[in-house]
């Protein structure tokens, strides 16, 4: 039995009315985005905010000289926007690459310090150095060239969440190839769509995955995707099970017969700082997927602001986001925390397999440092008990993060309590795969309420905008960005048109970001979920996140799904699936129990026309729920391309729901 921790202390003093969590002194002291405002001469939070959010040209420029940015050739102009918002242009005459940046730099000091742990399906774990991981990232650089890869190709990148995933990340940014993580659960019509789009001439996958003790086919898919991809020329395959592989002569490479032919050196090409780094597809439900286009200067600025000031990371952290690569956070993940010369976590496994306590035993073994997760994971590891992070000794966790839903109150309590002990802000942030980063994000030097966002992000100028386009405070309205920031998207892949109807046609020169936003009387931020889910009964629009956190408030429930469906004279009607948690058991008694648990949050105008049990609900990898597929299904209608559904079983419960 591992020793209990002493997590259990109260928050720390002197918090102010309806916060949960306010920082040391110690900790304000140590921060690095206080070092930013004290060379800055900033006083307080505020003015950080207001002056990196008016006055984004300093910022910018600011930001990236402090935090170090190594750039092969300095950048002349900060921005060209003489073609519009949507298409600006950063650091003119600028070139840097990332892997510079995330790995060269650090040889000569940290050269011998671990920058990655991988940790299987099974609990094995494998480490590699700056220095191993260089040596793997420029043989795998060299193996691409030989396969007729150069600047500007594009490379899929289709594998488990192991070790070697971090390695071919890094190799096509090395030379100048566009990475295209896809996640490794999508068949293969998910993956051809992805590839052909992108027209990639080399996929690099493995012969199978492990997920929940089983090896799951990857190669295979692959296969059938590569039928369709005309471009593509080579596949290299990790072999990561030893088990049965399609093979075609000619094609496909073994990773370890082709990489070890090849020398650990290879020149870090020197890009334009606008050169493309990696495109990376939305998870839609419906649709053909939209490919975000990024740039080597682009996720270097947004991603290193992100982890240097919002999540302070230094040189000594272990940062773990339970997270994949065909998710933005993978991405995320590798670049910031190897920019700091820090140590990150690759996880393959699922949260709860083989025991309820998996990521638990993670953060206690790896002495991890900073962990995130999404809203949706914790709701399903809540039902195990307090009694499972019990057993760890979590003392090590310095910062707490979530992004992917919204909160609910009860959800964020537990994750700051049971997980963070009541020590560690919880960094809730948001943005998008379209930004690579973060619209709204808190600072480890605030004091935060339960569930908030914290407020702008440094270098965003966001706001909240009513129907009518007017800033609006106190009341629930659009989240919208008004200047251009480094790392949005250049466009959509092949479709500028969608990329212009998506985000500027609402307000012409307003990126129209598609959540419900709100700011309280204390000026902190909150999200209430995408405004394409928002239902409208009688007049009234809802979020589906609050009537989902009506339910979760019973002590039966463990996760919930509202959608809104037509009704003939109310416009919509709410329809409410339920997950239960353990030893509860549907009954017509609890169905009007929750009904009624609705009402009396939201009141009566949005009590549920009807409210379904089910044993689960369908989500993406990264835990997000799929309420527009639940909405199609519950209807009847064509749901589209399901890829970025993990259980696609749920679904069908959909239709089975009493």
């Amino acid at each position: 039995m591992k020793k209990k921790s002493p997590r259990q202390a109260p928050a720390p003093g002197g918090v102010p009315n309806g916060y949960a969590w306010t920082p040391t002194a110690d900790r304000i002291a140590s921060a690095n985005v206080t070092r930013f405002m004290k060379a800055h001469a900033i006083a307080t939070v505020d003015e950080l905010v207001r002056r990196s959010t008016t006055d984004t040209d300093w910022f910018w420029a600011a930001a990236l000289e402090d935090l170090g940015v190594r750039w092969q050739r300095p950048w002349t102009t900060l921005k060209d926007e003489s073609k519009g918002f949507p298409w600006t242009r950063w650091f003119i005459d600028g070139r840097l690459n990332i892997v510079d940046n995330c790995i060269d730099r650090h040889l000569p000091a940290r050269g011998d310090h671990v920058a990655v742990v991988g940790v299987q399906d099974d609990g094995h774990t494998r480490r590699w150095t700056y220095r191993e991981l260089h040596d793997e990232v420029s043989r795998l650089a060299v193996a691409l060239k030989e396969c007729g890869v150069g600047r500007g190709d594009a490379v899929g990148i289709y594998m488990p969440m192991v070790l070697e995933v971090v390695a071919a990340f890094f190799a096509c940014l090395k030379i100048g190839a566009v990475a295209i993580p896809v996640f490794s659960a999508f068949g293969s019509k998910a993956l051809a769509v992805r590839l052909t789009d992108a027209g990639a001439r080399v996929l690099i996958t493995a012969d199978q995955g492990v997920r929940r003790g089983k090896a799951v086919p990857i190669k295979q898919e692959a296969d059938a995707a590569a039928a369709e991809v005309p471009s593509l020329r080579h596949m290299i395959v990790l072999r990561r099970t030893g088990g049965d592989c399609p093979w075609k002569p000619g094609r496909d490479f073994w990773w370890h017969e082709f990489v070890a032919r090849a020398v650990p050196r290879c020149e870090t090409a020197e890009l334009d700082a606008e050169d493309r780094s990696l495109i990376i597809y939305t998870s839609g439900t419906t649709g053909r997927p939209k490919g975000t286009v990024h740039t080597h200067a682009g996720c270097i600025a947004q991603i290193a602001k992100e982890l240097g000031y919002c999540f302070d990371v230094k040189p000594d952290s272990v940062f773990f986001w339970a997270t994949d690569i065909g998710w933005m956070m993978g991405p995320w993940e590798m670049i910031g925390v190897t920019f700091f010369g820090a140590t990150f976590v690759v996880f393959e496994g699922a949260p709860d397999y083989p025991r309820p306590d998996r990521l638990w035993e993670i953060v206690e073994d790896l002495r991890v440092t900073h962990l995130g997760i999404s809203p949706t994971a914790i709701r399903v590891l809540i039902p195990h008990g307090v009694e499972q992070p019990g057993r760890h000794d979590l003392t090590s966790l310095r910062i707490l993060g979530s992004t992917g839903e919204t909160w609910d109150p009860d959800s964020w309590q537990w994750y700051f309590r049971h997980i963070g002990g009541g020590r560690c802000p919880v960094i809730n942030i948001s943005g998008g795969t379209e930004i690579i980063g973060c619209l709204l994000s808190p600072l480890p030097i605030q004091p935060l309420k339960p569930c908030t966002l914290g407020g702008p992000g440094l270098g965003m100028d966001v706001d909240v905008f009513d129907d009518a386009g007017r800033p609006i405070r106190g009341g629930i309205g659009h989240l919208v960005c008004r200047k251009p920031a480094p790392s949005m998207t250049k466009g959509f892949l092949n479709d500028p048109d969608r990329y212009l109807e998506t985000y500027f046609s609402r307000w012409p020169g307003v990126w129209y970001h598609g959540d419900w936003a709100k700011v309280d009387a204390d000026g902190l931020w909150y999200l209430f979920g995408r405004s394409d889910d928002t239902i409208k009964i009688a007049g009234k629009r809802v979020g589906p996140a609050e009537v989902e956190g009506a339910l979760i408030e019973h002590a039966s429930v463990a996760e919930a799904a509202a959608i809104g469906v037509p009704h003939d004279i109310k416009g919509e009607s709410l329809v409410c699936f339920v997950v239960l948690k353990p030893g509860a058991g549907p009954s017509e008694t609890l169905r009007e129990e929750l009904k009624a648990q609705v009402v009396r949050s939201l009141g009566k105008t949005l009590k549920p026309e009807a409210l379904k049990f089910v044993r689960m609900l369908p989500k993406t990898r990264s835990a997000k729920i799929v309420r527009g597929a639940i909405r199609k299904k519950y209807l009847g209608q064509d749901v589209g391309d399901t890829a970025s559904v993990d259980n696609p079983d749920a679904l069908e419960e959909i239709l089975r729901a009493t």
